[in-house]
């Protein structure tokens, strides 16, 4: 799968319809943040938002994964594209999924590093006064935020704080670009 290829193709498609990104990003409640990485392929939509923005442009999730239009066949089996579709799309969500693990591996072992760290300082008795001893607080805190957040985000929590978050920030884009608000 070609990020690149489809984050142009989605930058074409918003093109087509004349939106700049602050609008798409309000219409999918997002950051046009979000909306510039899609476009420049360095991050993908999830596969609800891909979804949705296939529905939006009106094209199929499988051109949305191609990064292409497709020519309209009459001939073609439509239980062999719908096959074809979603071994495309679990593909993409395996990919999305594979990314969000590495990521989050790495933040885990920073957290545990800062641990060591502050673990190496206490015990050389550095953390004691001045200057060290500020270090070895702040790099304590960032290891105890990264692992408390590393908890909080892969555990049930997780999927309420997404939830929240795309509530709240739907009400804020709702209102952002309603102009009776």
């Amino acid at each position: 799968m070609d990020q690149k290829r489809i984050g142009a193709f989605l930058k074409a498609l918003r093109a087509e319809k004349g939106l700049t990104q602050e609008q798409l990003a309000g219409q999918m409640q997002v950051s046009s943040r979000t909306v510039s990485r899609w476009e420049t392929g360095s991050n993908l939509p999830d596969l609800s938002i891909l979804l949705a923005l296939a529905d939006f442009y009106g094209v199929g999730l499988r051109e949305l994964l191609d990064g292409e239009r497709r020519p309209q066949t009459p001939a073609q089996d439509p239980d062999s594209e719908a096959r074809d579709t979603l071994l495309k799309a679990a593909g993409y969500s395996e990919e999305i999924n594979r990314r969000i693990t590495r990521n989050i591996h790495w933040s885990a072992w920073l957290g545990v590093a800062a641990l060591g760290v502050y673990m190496v300082l206490e015990s050389l008795g550095f953390a004691d006064s001045g200057l060290a001893a500020a270090a070895a607080g702040f790099v304590l805190g960032l290891a105890w935020g990264i692992l408390l957040t590393f908890a909080l985000l892969t555990g049930p929590w997780g999927k309420l704080f997404h939830r929240v978050k795309r509530k709240v920030l739907g009400r804020f884009f709702d209102k952002k670009t309603d102009p009776a608000a």
